[in-house]
């Protein structure tokens, strides 16, 4: 490493992020101290703040964004967006303000993860400040940000808000289309993301996998059952027959529709199975009180080696109390 251009070390900085590598990162950093002026350009900087926030040294990186004279909005979104990313939303927020303190103004990519700090912490009379910030800025109209600023609404049950929001959206792509649907089934309105859906289709948009999900647990119900039947046909017409998520998210819609023959067939025709793949398959014996069933698959999923979830544990223990199986529920 004696003859490395800034480009070279800026590379191996981008290598140590997507590595998860903080010993390479370090390292580079020494290089760039023992080798480099004082401070480093900018660009390098940034990597440096990147690297830190994102693999979870956030003192470090802030301690790189003090030492860099010329910070700019790049610096500060590298720094915010690595707090989100590993769930430090309180401290997100607070450097989201500094920057401002400072004079520099987010863009496209400092929005969203201050909304979705806003979001997670349910602060909607911060995420309504980020808001009009976004709005004097101009940066409101920019898909994401206004994908960002409607989930943080949907989150912080600010539903009338959220409804203004996706109506002013100019251009709605499949990640707007998808926070719709799938914040309106956690919102307990499965009718409204079974419409957004429809919508959707009416105006030629292609669904993908967290689409075909999201629409699945809004037919969870008896009531939309062959709309759900419809959207199987649809999802495997469009080779989504080998994901593993929509066919985890039919196995769990048909079970819950009292269809457990049908979650039975997917299962069986999975090529890969996971371990929700396992875990959606006995919640549905149990919901459907094929208590053995469910205990013979879970006895099954152990045998393969297949990775338990506290919900499949608890899945199965409901079937043992069911049948009466005292030896199996103590052995779960």
């Amino acid at each position: 490493m004696s003859r490395l251009t800034t480009d070279a070390l800026g590379l191996l900085l981008k290598n140590a992020i997507s590595t998860s590598s903080m010993r390479l990162g370090r390292v580079v950093h020494a290089r760039i101290v023992k080798t480099l002026d004082s401070p480093p350009p900018p660009f390098l900087a940034n990597y440096l703040i990147s690297m830190y926030s994102k693999l979870d040294h956030p003192e470090s990186a802030r301690i790189v964004l003090r030492l860099t004279p010329a910070r700019n909005v790049v610096s500060w979104t590298s720094l915010v967006s690595g707090l989100v990313q590993n769930g430090h939303f309180s401290s997100a927020l607070f450097d989201f303000f500094e920057m401002r303190r400072e004079g520099v103004f987010p863009n496209d990519f400092t929005f969203p993860c201050a909304f979705k700090a806003s979001a997670s912490l349910r602060l909607p009379v911060t995420g309504k400040q980020i808001h009009a910030l976004a709005v004097k800025c101009g940066r409101i109209l920019d898909v994401f940000v206004g994908c960002s600023a409607f989930d943080m609404y949907c989150k912080t049950r600010l539903r009338d808000d959220a409804q203004k929001m996706f109506d002013e959206i100019p251009e709605r792509n499949l990640e707007t289309w998808n926070a719709y649907i799938s914040n309106s089934v956690m919102d307990g309105r499965p009718k409204e993301a079974v419409e957004a859906f429809i919508e959707f289709r009416k105006i030629g948009g292609n669904p993908n996998s967290i689409t075909f999900c999201a629409f699945l647990n809004a037919c969870s119900d008896g009531l939309f059952l062959n709309l759900g039947k419809q959207l199987h046909g649809l999802a495997f017409r469009n080779g989504f027959d080998g994901d593993v998520s929509v066919c985890n998210g039919l196995i769990d819609f048909y079970g819950k529709c009292k269809q457990i023959l049908r979650s039975e067939i997917v299962f069986a025709e999975m090529g890969t199975k996971n371990g929700v793949s396992w875990c959606s398959l006995v919640a549905a014996y149990v919901q459907n009180h094929e208590d053995e069933k469910a205990s013979l698959l879970y006895l099954r999923s152990r045998k393969k080696i297949v990775e338990t979830s506290d919900f499949m544990i608890s899945s199965t223990l409901s079937a043992c109390a069911g049948m009466a199986g005292l030896e199996l529920g103590r052995s779960v």
